[in-house]
């Protein structure tokens, strides 16, 4: 199966060297641009001297060492995607370029995608110590009152290879009514939370599958059958922390995400026009960040997902989203000889396990990324994690470039009021409502 991925220059192999190669900037500004990307800079751009993160396997140095001193935009300056000029379109395009070359930069070895069969996973790999049995919020979604609707349910269990190596197996997970005649119906991905899998989103899709979608869900990255142990991701994120090889933290389950909107724009029942994509907490931001790189996933609702990180830097409000996968960060404070977990270690660990996540990929330019696409934010309004007012920068900008799409409808944020980091019945209501909206044939 042939990949949809924008036809880029692959880039060049990874240095081994602990002093970092320096870069030029672009013409707008020094661009915080992971050193294993390659960039050429435009005509009239002065070569300034650009220092860059290490990004091999190098026992991470003291805090002095200039292998962990990186460029980043100053918080008040527009990066390269918001000042280009020439139109939101041209510059969500220069983004996702810029941020599939990334991705491609830490794949173990690409490989033509292909599907194998796959069995029920009868016992579900959940990651925390006492795992939930029972959401109310997926329970209330909408359905159609279906007598005897489990017997009627289709569902489909495949693997697609997405790279080589063990992490390059994406289980999927597919649920849809059984139908006499295939048709090409709407479909939506839904993307699990930290420590949970794709089993766990089950009321979801059946309960979207009622309602004549073909629902779909994966493992990302380190979790369900991707993982073999309750502290698999918590391992991953200390490996990629110290080797810098990988990006478990959002960006290698994007990857997958990509490789799946290939596979399901080429399946019989789905129309490739109508493809959704939703997630919940690390799944609203897989959701969000699938979404900005690939705009084959038409209509997109992030829940308790979306955030600033540089802003959470700059404003001392990391805490929270630093607290979910907190063990990476004492690593990193040990390795950094450190006595607590301060700014200068968060913004060291973001830039090595996810590059430009606190810079160019973050809020502010990924989200408008999205126009004219509908994308529905969902928030909880006290979500330490995801602070609200560190989406003040981003929903200025994403309201801009719809309203130059000339569709603001396309557009809504929604903070609940005295909801924290959790996911409510009124938040999959009002994702199941955008869906309807603009997925369902009208």
């Amino acid at each position: 199966m042939k990949s949809l991925l924008p036809h880029l220059p692959r880039p060049a192999a990874l240095s081994s060297s602990s002093t970092p190669p320096r870069l030029p900037p672009t013409a707008a500004h020094v661009w915080a641009r992971p050193s294993h990307v390659p960039a050429t800079p435009p005509p009239g751009a002065r070569a300034r001297p650009h220092p860059a993160p290490h990004v091999r396997a190098q026992p991470p140095p003291p805090p002095s060492s200039s292998a962990y001193k990186y460029a980043t935009a100053d918080a008040g300056t527009p990066t390269s995607a918001a000042r280009m000029g020439g139109g939101a379109a041209i510059d969500a395009e220069k983004l996702r370029c810029d941020f599939v070359q990334l991705l491609r930069s830490r794949r173990s070895e690409e490989v033509e995608l292909s599907v194998e069969p796959a069995k029920l996973v009868e016992s579900p790999l959940y990651q925390d110590a006492n795992p939930p049995s029972f959401s109310e919020a997926m329970q209330s979604c909408p359905k159609e009152d279906i007598e005897n609707l489990k017997e009627l349910l289709k569902e489909e269990n495949v693997y697609l290879i997405t790279e080589k190596g063990e992490q390059g197996r994406l289980p999927v997970l597919i649920i849809s009514m059984k139908e006499d005649i295939v048709r090409k119906r709407p479909a939506v991905v839904f993307l699990h939370s930290t420590h949970k899998c794709k089993e766990w989103l089950r009321p979801l899709l059946e309960a979207y599958a009622s309602r004549g979608y073909i629902a779909v869900a994966v493992d990302s990255r380190y979790h369900g059958e991707r993982a073999s142990s309750l502290t698999t991701y918590r391992e991953a994120l200390i490996s990629s922390w110290k080797n810098g090889d990988t990006m478990p933290f959002i960006f290698d389950t994007v990857w997958d995400l990509i490789k799946l909107a290939d596979y399901l724009t080429k399946r019989e029942d789905i129309d490739p026009s109508r493809i959704g994509i939703t997630g919940e907490s690390l799944g609203g931001m897989h959701a969000w960040f699938a979404a900005a790189a690939d705009k084959r996933y038409s209509v997109v609702v992030p829940i308790i997902g979306v955030q600033g990180f540089r802003w959470a830097i700059d404003n001392d409000m990391w805490q929270g989203r630093v607290d979910s996968i907190k063990p990476v960060f004492e690593e990193a404070r040990t390795d950094l000889g450190k006595s607590t977990i301060d700014r200068e270690a968060v913004e060291k660990v973001w830039d090595r396990i996810a590059p430009g996540l606190a810079s160019d990929f973050d809020a502010p330019n990924t989200v408008p990324a999205i126009a004219p696409r509908p994308l529905l934010i969902i928030n909880g309004a006290n979500d330490p994690r995801c602070p609200i007012a560190g989406l003040e920068v981003p929903k200025s900008r994403a309201s801009e470039a719809y309203e130059k799409a000339h569709c603001p409808e396309n557009f809504k944020l929604i903070a609940e009021p005295g909801i924290g980091h959790q996911m409510t019945p009124l938040m999959v209501k009002e994702a199941s409502d955008w869906f309807d909206r603009f997925l369902k044939q009208q």
